[in-house]
C-alpha cells in the first residue's frame, strides 16, 4: 500500500455535531498522509523524473501531503461513496459547489450549506497535490523531493514565466498567485530574456537587458532577489510579459498525481491494521475537480493513472469540471501548476477522449487511449461552460483538430455544456468588479448559477456506476446542426447591443513543440506551430446560446448571458477577453426604454405579460429539465428563486439607469 501512514492531527465533530437526515452527524479529520512508492512499478512509470528522486533503504520514494476528511460519524449510515475533491490551488471546492456553502479562504469551512453531500451520505476527501502552494494555514499542499542527477547534483534548466499585470508596478514575482517561485540561478545572467507584447499572440519585443534586473523593492530601494523581476520604467497593465531564465531545483511535481490516486485507494481498500479511518465503509470512489483541478483530472486520465500498485481500479467515475480541452503543468520538469499561458504545456494534443490523428503532426492519440487499451475506462462526465470555448480550446474535446467535423465520444463519457454560463458559477450580487483579485469587466459578470446541474450530474454518475442506469445524453454544440461556429460569425449580433464590444483579438491555442520528451522540455520556449481551430456556440438574436443544457435563465431570459467579458480600460488590455469571466447584459424593462437605447432585443414587457407569466414559464422550463434528468426536483425552488430575483433586478431599470460599475 502506497500510503504508509495517516497522521491524524485533528479530529472532531463537524458543524457543531449537526445531524444530516438519516445519515446523522459527521466528523472532520485532518492531518498528513505519508506515502512511499516504487519508482520502477508499472503503475508509476508515467511520473516524470520519479526515477531521479532520492530513495529510502527499501528503494522507495517517500513524500507526504496534507489531507482532510469529512465522513459520517457512523460510517455504516453513509452511502458507501467516497468523493475526492481535488483542491484548487490548495483550496477545497466541493462544499461550495454541491452544498452551496460559503466560500472559504482556506480549509474546509465549518458551514455545511444545504448539506447536500452529507444528507446523501458521502465521505468527502481532500488531499494536497500541488507542490508550490503557499504555506498559509488551511491550504492543502504536497511535499515532494527534488530530482537529482545520477551523481547526486541538483538539476538545472530553462524556464519561462508569463504574467499580465492589471495595475501599474515596477516589480513582479516570478510565480502566479504568490505561489513558490523557481529562483534565478544568476542575478547577472545576461542570457536571461524579458519580452513584452500587446497580447499573448502579438509580436514580442525584447526589453534590453540593462533596463531590467532580478530585484525587488525594499523601502524604495531595488535590492537583489532571485524570485522577483524589476523594471525601472514599470510594467504596463494589460501587456503580456515573459521572463526566460535558468533555474536549479526540480521538484518531482507529478507525485501529486500519485498522492491523489493513492489516498483514494487507501481509503477505499485499506484495512484497520493499516490505519484506514474509512475501513469497510466505502464501495465506490468518485473524483471531482474544478478548473485547474478539472485539468488535473484530465491529465490523470490521459496518463492512465487509475490503477494503484496492486492493479486495483481507484475511481469508478470522474467529473472534470470546466477543464475544457486543457491538461496542465502537473507532471514535467520545472512545472508551474498555476500557469494559464496559452504557450505552456497546458495546451497539448490530444484533447478529445477518443483517438484521432492530427493531420499536421501525424500524431494519433486520445485522452482515454491508455485506459481504453487496458479495457478499464471509468465513467467520465466532462462538464464545461462557454468560457472554456471562448478561451480557444474546449470545442476540441468533441470536434476534430482540422475543425471540419464532430467527433464521437466513448460509451463511458458524457459531455455536458452549461449554456450561457461562465467559468465559475454565477456572480451575485450583480457587479463588474471582483474584489478578491481586482478584475474589472466592461460588463457585469455572468449571474447564472449552474451548480444545480452539477448536483444532478453527481447523482446521475452514481446511478450510472452503481446500477448501470444510463445518464442523460450528452448535450453540447455541434457542427452537424450549425450550433458550433467560428466566433467571428457572432460579432454583428453582439455589436448591435448598445454598449457592447466584441473580443479583439479572439483567443486560440497553437501546436507547440517542447522537444522529444514533453516531460523534460528541451525547447524552452517551445516552437510554435499552426493554430488549432477555435469554435464556439451559436447564439440567437438576443445573443443567448441555443445549444447545450439551457437553465431557465437562458431559455426564459431577462438578459443576454455570455461566457466572455472584456477587460475594462483601467486594467489595460482593453478589448481582450477577461479570463474565465462571463457577462450579464440585461434587457430593457419597457419597449420605450429599448427604443430610446437603440436596443434590438425585445424588452421584458414585450416578452412576458406579467411577473407571474414569467415565473410560470420558468417553472415549466425547469420541470422539463427534471424530466430529462439534467436537474434534480429538489432544486426546482432554487432555480425559481434565482429567476425571481433576476427579474426583479432588471424590471426597475426603466426607472433607474445603471452603469457598468454598479
Amino acid at each position: 500500500m502506497a500510503v504508509t501512514r495517516l497522521e491524524i492531527k485533528a479530529q472532531g465533530p463537524y458543524a457543531g455535531g449537526q445531524s444530516f437526515g438519516d445519515v446523522g452527524a459527521y466528523e472532520h479529520l485532518a492531518g498528513t498522509a505519508h506515502f512511499a512508492v516504487n519508482p520502477s512499478h508499472p503503475a508509476n512509470l508515467a511520473i516524470n523524473d520519479l526515477e531521479l528522486a532520492p530513495r529510502d533503504a527499501g528503494g522507495q520514494v517517500s513524500f507526504s501531503a496534507d489531507f482532510q476528511i469529512l465522513k459520517p460519524a457512523n460510517l455504516q449510515e453513509g452511502n458507501g461513496r467516497l468523493l475526492l475533491d481535488v483542491p484548487n490551488r490548495g483550496r477545497p471546492r466541493a462544499m461550495k459547489v454541491f452544498n452551496n456553502s460559503p466560500d472559504s479562504p482556506a480549509g474546509v469551512a465549518d458551514e455545511p450549506g444545504t448539506g447536500f453531500l452529507m444528507r446523501r451520505g458521502y465521505t468527502v476527501v481532500w488531499c494536497g497535490w500541488q507542490h508550490d502552494v503557499p504555506t498559509d494555514p488551511g491550504l492543502l499542499r504536497v511535499q515532494v523531493p527534488e530530482a537529482a542527477t545520477p551523481d547526486g547534483q541538483p538539476i538545472s534548466g530553462r524556464i519561462v514565466v508569463t504574467f499580465q499585470p492589471s495595475s501599474p508596478s515596477q516589480v513582479q514575482f516570478l510565480s502566479d498567485r504568490n505561489h513558490l517561485a523557481y529562483p534565478a540561478d544568476n542575478l547577472e545572467d545576461w542570457d536571461s530574456v524579458l519580452t513584452v507584447q500587446d497580447h499573448e499572440d502579438a509580436p514580442q519585443r525584447v526589453i534590453p537587458r540593462e533596463e531590467w534586473s532580478f530585484r525587488r523593492l525594499e523601502d524604495g530601494r531595488a535590492v537583489p532577489d532571485r524570485r522577483h523581476v524589476y523594471l525601472a520604467s514599470g510594467f504596463i497593465p494589460g501587456q503580456v510579459y515573459r521572463v526566460i531564465y535558468d533555474t536549479t531545483g526540480a521538484p518531482v511535481v507529478g507525485l501529486g498525481l500519485l498522492a491523489t490516486r493513492d489516498i483514494a485507494s487507501f481509503l477505499r481498500y485499506g484495512t484497520q491494521q493499516e490505519g484506514n479511518p474509512c475501513r469497510d465503509g466505502l464501495e465506490r470512489a468518485y473524483a471531482f475537480g474544478q478548473s485547474q483541478s478539472g485539468r488535473f483530472l484530465r491529465l490523470l486520465l490521459f496518463l492512465g493513472l487509475n490503477q494503484d500498485e496492486q492493479d486495483r481500479d481507484v475511481f469508478d467515475g470522474l467529473i472534470p469540471h470546466v477543464g475544457g480541452g486543457r491538461r496542465g503543468e502537473f507532471n514535467h520538469r520545472f512545472a508551474q501548476p498555476s500557469s494559464l499561458s496559452n504557450y505552456s504545456l497546458n495546451n497539448l494534443f490530444p484533447f478529445a477522449d477518443t483517438d484521432q490523428t492530427d493531420p499536421v503532426t501525424g500524431r494519433t492519440d486520445g485522452l482515454l487511449s491508455r485506459l481504453a487499451r487496458l479495457g478499464r475506462v471509468p465513467k467520465v462526465m466532462l462538464t464545461n461552460t462557454p468560457s472554456e470555448y471562448w478561451g480557444g480550446h474546449c470545442a476540441l474535446i468533441h470536434s476534430d483538430v482540422s475543425g471540419r467535423r464532430d467527433l464521437p465520444s466513448s460509451e463511458s463519457v458524457r459531455i455536458y455544456y452549461f449554456t450561457g454560463t461562465q467559468h465559475a458559477s454565477g456572480t451575485w450580487p450583480l457587479t463588474s468588479r471582483n474584489a478578491a483579485n481586482g478584475n474589472h469587466g466592461q460588463q457585469r459578470f455572468n449571474w447564472v448559477d449552474y451548480r444545480p446541474l452539477l448536483r444532478a450530474a453527481l447523482v446521475n454518475l452514481d446511478r450510472w456506476v452503481t446500477h448501470g442506469a444510463a445518464p442523460p445524453a450528452s448535450s453540447y454544440p455541434r457542427m452537424e446542426d450549425g450550433s458550433l461556429v467560428p466566433p467571428e460569425q457572432l460579432a454583428d449580433t453582439f455589436r448591435s447591443i448598445p454598449g457592447v464590444n466584441f473580443p479583439e483579438p479572439l483567443r486560440r491555442i497553437h501546436r507547440l513543440d517542447f522537444g522529444e520528451n514533453e516531460g523534460q522540455p528541451t525547447k524552452v520556449p517551445p516552437e510554435v506551430g499552426d493554430p488549432f481551430p477555435n469554435l464556439v456556440a451559436a447564439v440567437d438574436q438576443d445573443g443567448n446560446e441555443t445549444s447545450g443544457i439551457l437553465l431557465p435563465a437562458i431559455s426564459v431570459p431577462v438578459a443576454t448571458c455570455t461566457g466572455w467579458n472584456l477587460r475594462h480600460q483601467d486594467m489595460g488590455g482593453t478589448g481582450q477577453i477577461l479570463s474565465n469571466t462571463g457577462a450579464t447584459i440585461p434587457f430593457a424593462a419597457t419597449r420605450a426604454q429599448r427604443e430610446a437605447d437603440g436596443d434590438p432585443r425585445p424588452s421584458l414587457e414585450e416578452r412576458y405579460a406579467t411577473r407571474e407569466d414569467y415565473l410560470e414559464q420558468v417553472s415549466s422550463a425547469a420541470t422539463g429539465l427534471v424530466a430529462q434528468g439534467y436537474l434534480l426536483e429538489e432544486d426546482l425552488d432554487t432555480v425559481a428563486a434565482d429567476a425571481a430575483r433576476q427579474y426583479d433586478l432588471v424590471q426597475p431599470r426603466a426607472r433607474e439607469p445603471q452603469t457598468a460599475d454598479d
